[in-house]
């Protein structure tokens, strides 16, 4: 059976990383990026230094700036952009769509104005034949670029789909699982990055351990009610997308999520953390799509919505934390 074609849109660490799995796989990869001067100096440098360092990019790994012909030469499409660009990304592929294209996205983030998840925007821009899929998992860019050992799980509606994509990303190294719960990994991708604003505040407020421990757990506790609500899978939010993801986005400074909480809690204002860390940091634009799509359905995530309110409300990050912890005492399996 012949190789897809992969058209990896989005060339910031992720979507890198990923283009240069396919490519590695044997699959024929193009890595577009939406500037032509980033792809000429990632054509130049054969590496995205940028955001990877020296890690060298495959020979077979193609650059292109050129949307349109790179969508032409593929018949998978993978969009790894920031959240709050995804519906624009989607808008401009519309047009150049042949009925061989399938399409899946590894960003991590809903959006902001309507609190839709992604796949709810697929749906409403895509044609309902094509075939959708999202990638998600525990997983730091720069690992698996260099070939570390990984795990991620890709749902979709359609089965055979989600399978093609998994055999295409495995290696000796990065394993892909299936699941039909495209809700559930999608949210659990989402919401672990305002878990780790809120991990990175605690700790640095010097909270410790124990607090980010206890924060991780509420965190899947908040997630999974939402996630319920919403029509998720209760385990999924026990597996990569789930518990995996909040554990290394919550204690791992390669988390540029928790590295943004970590500069609040040592009272540093939103732009120099943003200065300081140079990407988009998901979490911070999530936090006000989770918090109104938990008004919405009337659950309550007091994690979630404390962040919130350090983003948005300009709370002392100290008060935030004294807000949390005097909370009226309850069974732990309440709210």
């Amino acid at each position: 059976m012949s190789a897809n074609h992969y058209a990896v849109l989005g060339a910031g660490s992720w979507g890198t990383a990923l283009a240069m799995l396919l490519a590695k796989n044997n699959q024929p990869t193009t890595l577009w990026s939406h500037t032509q001067s980033h792809a000429e100096t990632l054509q130049c440098d054969r590496a995205n230094k940028k955001h990877l360092g020296d890690i060298a990019f495959p020979a077979a790994l193609n650059i292109s700036a050129n949307l349109a012909e790179t969508v032409k030469q593929a018949t998978r499409i993978l969009i790894v952009v920031p959240s709050d660009t995804f519906r624009e990304t989607c808008k401009k592929l519309v047009p150049l769509l042949e009925p061989q294209h399938k399409i899946a996205w590894a960003s991590k983030g809903l959006e902001i104005d309507s609190a839709k998840l992604l796949h709810q925007i697929a749906k409403e821009e895509f044609s309902p034949t094509t075939p959708l899929a999202v990638l998600s998992g525990p997983t730091f860019a720069k690992e698996v670029a260099n070939g570390l050992p990984g795990a991620v799980t890709i749902a979709s509606t359609k089965k055979d789909f989600a399978l093609e994509l998994a055999k295409d990303c495995h290696s000796q190294t990065f394993r892909a699982y299936t699941s039909p719960d495209v809700i559930g990994v999608e949210l659990g991708g989402a919401v672990k990055n305002v878990m780790a604003i809120a991990a990175g505040i605690a700790d640095g407020l010097g909270f410790g351990s124990n607090s980010r421990a206890a924060l991780i757990a509420r965190g899947v506790a908040e997630m999974m009610r939402l996630g319920l609500k919403l029509g998720a899978q209760h385990d999924t939010f026990m597996g990569l997308t789930g518990l995996g993801d909040l554990v290394l986005t919550c204690s791992d400074n390669q988390s540029r999520n928790r590295r943004f909480g970590l500069a609040l809690g040592k009272g540093k204002t939103q732009q120099q953390a943003l200065d300081e860390i140079k990407q988009v940091v998901e979490g911070r634009l999530t936090a006000k799509a989770v918090y109104n799509l938990a008004r919405q359905h009337q659950i309550e995530m007091p994690i979630t919505e404390q962040v919130y309110n350090v983003l948005y409300k300009g709370l002392d990050p100290t008060v935030a934390a004294k807000n949390l912890m005097e909370r009226a005492v309850r069974a732990e399996t309440d709210s």
